[in-house]
């Protein structure tokens, strides 16, 4: 019987080109979402763009642009990816300017409004508009903030609204007790029950529209408009048709007794996802996320990426020049699903030739040469269910072995060529040698099938010269 199973990326934020640390975000869970898919389950995999807040404001007026057109500039690239990085058909892309989401956005602050935990005072903060957040004196590094070490904080004082989520400390830490895997991996899992048994103090939800227009009006003050997370986080429900598709809802999102819904994020997220979001949840008297699955950072060459330091790495770079799949490989295999992890496109070029180049490509096309060249009608493979190895990865979030896996089939059928040496046997005993070269497409079928959540191009194209008997084309030419 079929699974509903809902899978949602944070929204970047459109003041920027995407870059390859989104990119990983977006592949990762593309592969989880073509997995569900392929095993049955009924996939609502979700992303789209942040568009509210004063950066986006602030460079709309640097470029002379009005600051909407501003917005569907860049959510234009982002909606692009869904074609350049071979993304999940189904995928739904939400853009918080959307007025349906903003509508939400409305409802869901009058429902907190009304279970009394939204007020307005005065206050002063350290704000760093880098993250979109109010930092407190423990956070910073000689008065920076580590994320955004180049930006300046700002003191900010000025009449807000609250939210408060200092009601919510004792729930959220029985929410945590109860449910041991709600943060993937443990140690952020830790990080942030850290986090709320320190205090959980109330943070600010609005801005003053005189000074930060761009946003979402609040429900019954227009001098007032909202806070870019408390707008941004509630697309994971907008994106279902909340609050009026109450069906749809709660068949993907789930109930309070069986929440649902698998959010994935970086870890410079963890806080708003598995503690601000989770709150305001319980305060709308929503149920709360299944799952938070956190990610660390890509670095280059050792080194932050940042525009201050030129080496931000664009992906639609890559994937011109080496295909779609080559940058999904090596995503899912050479950078650790919890960690951060050190990219440089020497590493990615080593990593196409040996994985790629020499290997998957070379093994397709000795098995479909022998095939082609030996038997008369194409091989008939039938499907098996995916091996338990393969499984228990992906449903541990640990696409890189699960990838591993995959590459160890590669491997193992590559040395049953070698050993076996059908294109000799098939000389001295035909049939014999016809049958072994049989099995040795059998298997390409069923890593085929495991690569298909992995590389959907590539596995496409293997499976039609399967199905033709032909040998394909280079799927990946060697690159010196």
């Amino acid at each position: 019987m079929a699974k509903a199973f809902y899978l949602t990326t944070t929204l970047p934020y459109v003041n920027a080109d995407p870059h390859i640390g989104f990119a990983l975000e977006i592949v990762q869970a593309d592969i989880l979402a073509r997995y569900r898919a392929l095993c049955g389950d009924e996939v609502f995999f979700n992303t789209g763009t942040d568009e509210h807040g004063v950066k986006i404001y602030r460079k709309a007026q640097e470029e002379g642009k009005d600051t909407q057109s501003y917005a569907d500039e860049y959510a234009a690239k982002f909606q692009d990816l869904k074609q350049k990085l071979g993304l999940f058909e189904g995928l739904h892309f939400i853009r918080t300017t959307n007025p349906h989401h903003k509508a939400a956005a409305q409802e869901f602050w009058k429902r907190c409004a009304a279970n009394g935990d939204i007020e307005k005072k005065l206050y002063r903060m350290k704000y760093c508009v880098g993250c979109e957040l109010e930092k407190t004196d423990s956070e910073l590094v000689d008065g920076k903030c580590p994320i955004h070490p180049n930006l300046e904080i700002e003191t900010r004082e000025e009449e807000n609204y609250f939210f408060k989520f200092s009601n919510y400390q004792k729930p959220l830490l029985e929410m945590y007790a109860k449910n041991p895997e709600f943060v993937v991996p443990d140690f952020r899992f830790n990080e942030i029950k850290r986090f709320i048994e320190d205090g959980a103090e109330d943070f600010s939800i609005s801005r003053l529209k005189e000074k930060m227009p761009w946003g979402v009006e609040v429900p019954g003050d227009s001098a007032h408009v909202m806070y870019v997370w408390f707008d941004a986080l509630i697309n994971y429900i907008s994106t279902l048709g909340w609050p009026e598709k109450e069906v749809d809802f709660e068949r993907f999102w789930g109930s309070k007794a069986a929440p649902n819904a698998v959010q994935m994020a970086g870890k410079d997220q963890i806080r708003q996802q598995a503690a601000m979001w989770q709150a305001m949840l319980i305060s709308a008297g929503l149920p709360p996320t299944k799952q938070i699955v956190i990610h660390g950072f890509i670095n280059v060459g050792g080194q932050k990426m940042s525009k201050s330091l030129g080496n931000v790495v664009n992906p639609m770079d890559i994937v011109d020049e080496y295909g779609a799949d080559a940058l999904r490989y090596y995503l899912a295999r050479h950078i650790h699903p919890f960690e951060d992890s050190d990219f440089t496109m020497e590493k990615f070029k080593e990593a196409y030739n040996a994985g790629l180049a020499n290997g998957l490509g070379n093994l397709v096309a000795r098995v479909m040469q022998l095939a082609s060249t030996n038997l008369a009608e194409p091989v008939k493979v039938e499907f098996t269910p995916y091996p338990q190895e393969f499984t228990n990865a992906l449903d541990a979030y640990e696409m890189n072995k699960a990838v591993d896996y995959v590459w160890s089939r590669i491997h193992l059928l590559d040395q049953k060529i070698n050993q076996t040496e059908p294109f000799k046997l098939v000389k001295t005993e035909p049939e014999k040698g016809k049958e072994l070269i049989r099995e040795l497409v059998r298997e390409l079928a069923a890593i085929d099938l495991m690569l298909e959540p992995i590389l959907p191009g590539t596995s496409g194209k293997i499976i039609e010269a399967i199905m033709a008997n032909k040998k394909p084309e280079n799927l990946f030419p060697r690159k010196e």
